[in-house]
């Protein structure tokens, strides 16, 4: 099992930063991947910024060049860098994160944060 907490939400005006951080602990062998998601009352969960245990990250292009997700697996915390920030961008930010319960096993299960909320707004 994996417990996340998230911080780092709030109310920004359009243009400014904010970052969001989001910590794993509990019982598990590695953490293969660290995402972080949005939605919107009414809308499907998007994904924003993925991260790999290898180095690798993607971006949607509705953020790209604009958000920046940094993961430390040897720490198992990751970030989200969220600059320029348009009204645009409110919603509820999830942290994800897929890990390897042992060793013995490749199966990923795949785990959610509660939630921060951004806003965006003059």
């Amino acid at each position: 099992q994996v417990q996340l907490v998230e911080s780092g939400g709030g109310l920004v005006q359009p243009g400014e930063s904010l970052r969001l951080s989001c910590a794993a602990s509990g019982n598990f062998f590695r953490i293969t991947r660290m995402n972080w998601y949005r939605q919107l009352p009414g809308k499907k969960r998007e994904l924003v910024a993925a991260s790999g245990n290898d180095g690798t990250t993607n971006y949607p292009y509705s953020v790209l060049g604009r958000f920046t997700i940094s993961g430390d697996y040897a720490k198992n915390t990751v970030s989200l860098q969220m600059n320029s920030l348009k009204p645009e961008d409110t919603a509820v930010y999830f942290c994800n994160v897929q890990a390897r319960a042992s060793p013995a096993t490749t199966v990923v299960d795949n785990y959610w944060g509660q939630g921060t909320q951004v806003t965006v707004s003059s």
